[in-house]
């Protein structure tokens, strides 16, 4: 390292020392980038103080003055400027604490990915539940700085909880690698490690090899970087294909039948179409082959034309369109409805309009990734609460006194784990801090309640909810999302949405199918009392059979596995047997959660239930997923 860089380190080591001694914070606590009023309480008689020990440290002629100073890194700045210089011997003197290009270039990469102000960072906030930053952001982030320290992509970081738990975790990895001196020499070996990266890279498109011991996950592709935008796609192909060959992903074949309780699927796997136990449909109710629902389709089409040539407040209104909302609004209980065009595009636009750079959106950590997305483009404070209610509190009551508005955001079921929110105790909560409330009932509509009207409805909480929002691909059958509330706040959204007023909305014939099948739903109790005891037997025998099936108490079933390969390859033994469900890994789940995912349809028969039972427990058995008998019962399992 050069005497100039010695010096360089060796200035800020002292400036951060003197900070320390005079505002009695830790060294390592005092990020440079960071604004010592607003984020120290630094303020400017205490400044005055540090400056004047600065100056009296430095043997400077002309006193340090205040003005221009907002962070600790104008006063080095400053302090250069005035050509300020350590001898060379002295540096190591001064090293006490290995202050700021690594920790530096964690803020800066952190800034890059959540959109964050270096400024508005901080050390010790948790990275989800305080700075709102998920896990797809992080393992980006994490990439970008494995790269700019030359470490490994393959390199597995710990789970921090913080930034400061993230420095020292790459401060370990790089001492480790590069030994102590990496530490000082910063910017220039930031640039040799991207450029010895990007030769690294630019040898790996050819070089990369996957076998049946690939441990890597769908996670780490998310964020790779290289100077050709295109080259994680190349790098993903390679490492798809090879599942594909394995017969571990075989997401998306296509059915050549109606999506019933079986049907004929093209297995792309072995090239050959075959009969399927259907237990990836989202058609709780199974009206999406009714015969009213289909005739009313066609009529609206017939009447209508095939779609509308423009957005809702334009030309894209239909009669069938006000008559759809008139009976959503109703289902719920609500004074107004706004349907838009998906229900991803719901959360996104409902979430963005109404929340804004000083509010605060409090989101379940398993939420649906639409809603993150909404909290994401809101430009709000996003504050990620771990799945449970007293985590949630304890973020509310961080934030108590926050200026702004708050809005509270949960699935009402979770669509991959199947839990139900716990209603009335996360209203008590909203009421007591003072937060709106919106629950996503995508899940839910149709499923819940005594005619399938949703969460509220299940918890005795009709029009309690400040906003309700859903979609109509599932139980409703049909497609598009709606958001029911106060009337006023309905109109709010016809202009403010965007994703509302700048696209176009569902066509005509969608609408009449659906405004079909919720007359069919509430005309056909029935469905909905099938539909549960479908549920409540299909579980209990999973649950007998000892498989994880953690809190599911709607028509979502999860088995939990855990492991990423064991999953996929239950998946495939389940899949060879006739039965299609969904294996969900990263990033419908964190990494090591995997799971299959069931969903239980009121036209599911006992004998499907038994069928799909013994294939599950069989596939276990094969793979090696724990359950609580062996093998020697498994083959009286359909009696």
């Amino acid at each position: 390292m050069s005497e100039q860089a010695q010096s360089h380190h060796a200035i800020t080591n002292v400036t951060i020392k003197t900070f320390a001694t005079l505002t009695e914070y830790a060294p390592e606590q005092l990020d440079t980038t960071s604004h010592l009023e607003n984020d120290f309480g630094i303020d400017s008689i205490a400044l005055a103080e540090v400056m004047a020990a600065l100056t009296k440290e430095f043997a400077l002629e002309t006193p340090l003055t205040t003005q221009g100073v907002e962070t600790i890194s104008d006063v080095i700045g400053k302090l250069s400027a005035l050509g300020v210089q350590i001898a060379a011997q002295n540096a190591k003197e001064t090293s006490f604490v290995d202050v700021d290009w690594l920790k530096s270039q964690v803020y800066e990469v952190v800034s890059e990915f959540s959109g964050y102000a270096t400024s508005d960072l901080n050390d010790h906030a948790e990275i989800e539940s305080d700075l709102g930053i998920d896990s797809i952001t992080i393992v980006s982030a994490q990439g970008e700085l494995l790269k700019r320290l030359n470490l490994p992509e393959s390199t597995t970081l710990a789970t921090a909880k913080t930034l400061a738990e993230l420095h020292a975790t790459l401060d370990a990895l790089v001492k480790s690698h590069h030994g102590d001196a990496w530490q000082f020499e910063g910017g220039a070996h930031a640039n040799n490690a991207q450029a010895t990266t990007e030769e690294s890279n630019e040898e790996k498109v050819h070089t990369i090899e996957v076998g049946d011991g690939d441990t890597r996950t769908m996670r780490d592709f998310v964020g790779l970087q290289h100077p050709d935008l295109f080259h994680k796609a190349r790098e993903f192909k390679t490492f798809y294909e090879r599942k594909k060959e394995q017969q571990l992903f075989w997401y998306g074949m296509p059915l050549e039948t109606p999506c019933k309780n079986r049907a004929v699927i093209f297995d792309e796997t072995t090239g050959q179409s075959r009969e399927f136990l259907m237990f990836g449909s989202n058609s709780y109710l199974g009206l999406s082959n009714h015969p009213e629902v289909i005739a009313a389709i066609q009529d609206a089409a017939g009447s209508f034309g095939a779609t509308n040539t423009g957005c809702r407040i334009i030309a894209g209104s239909n009669v069938l369109h006000l008559e759809l909302e008139r009976k959503l609004a109703k289902l719920k209980g609500r004074e107004g409805c706004i349907v838009y065009p998906s229900g991803y595009s719901a959360n996104l636009g409902c979430i963005s309009a109404l929340t804004g750079k000083n509010d605060i959106v409090f989101t379940d950590a398993i939420n649906h990734m639409s809603i993150q997305d909404g909290i994401k483009l809101s430009g709000a404070q996003r504050k990620i609460y771990n799945h449970s209610l007293t985590s949630l509190e304890k973020s509310l009551a961080k934030y108590a006194d926050h200026p702004g508005g708050k809005l509270i955001v949960t699935d009402g079921v979770f669509s991959m784990h199947g839990d139900v929110v716990d209603l009335p105790r996360l209203m008590k909560l909203a009421e007591r801090y003072g937060a709106r409330v919106l629950v996503d009932d995508a899940h839910s509509t149709g499923v819940l309640g005594k005619t399938g009207s949703g969460t509220t409805e299940h918890f005795n909480m009709k029009g309690q909810v400040d906003i309700e929002l859903g979609t109509m691909s599932k139980a409703l059958s049909g497609l598009g999302g709606f958001v029911c509330a106060d009337g006023d706040v309905v109109d709010f959204l016809r202009f403010y949405s965007n994703s509302y007023v700048f696209a176009a909305t569902i066509p005509a014939h969608v609408a009449a199918g659906v405004i079909a099948s919720i007359d069919i739903m509430l005309r056909e109790p029935e469905r909905l009392t099938q539909l549960w005891d479908n549920i409540y037997y299909f579980r209990t025998m999973l649950l007998q059979a000892g498989f994880d099936l953690e809190n599911s108490d709607s028509a979502i079933v999860p088995i939990v596995v855990g492991d990423d390969a064991k999953t996929l390859a239950f998946g495939r033994a389940v899949r060879a047997r006739g039965m299609y469900c969904q294996t969900v890994v990263f990033p419908g789940v964190s990494v090591g959660d995997a799971r299959l995912r069931i969903s239980i349809t009121s036209e599911h028969t006992k004998q499907d239930l038994d069928e799909a039972y013994a294939i599950l427990v069989e596939a276990a058995l094969e793979v090696g997923v724990p359950i609580s008998f062996g093998s020697a019962n498994s083959h009286q399992l359909k009696a």
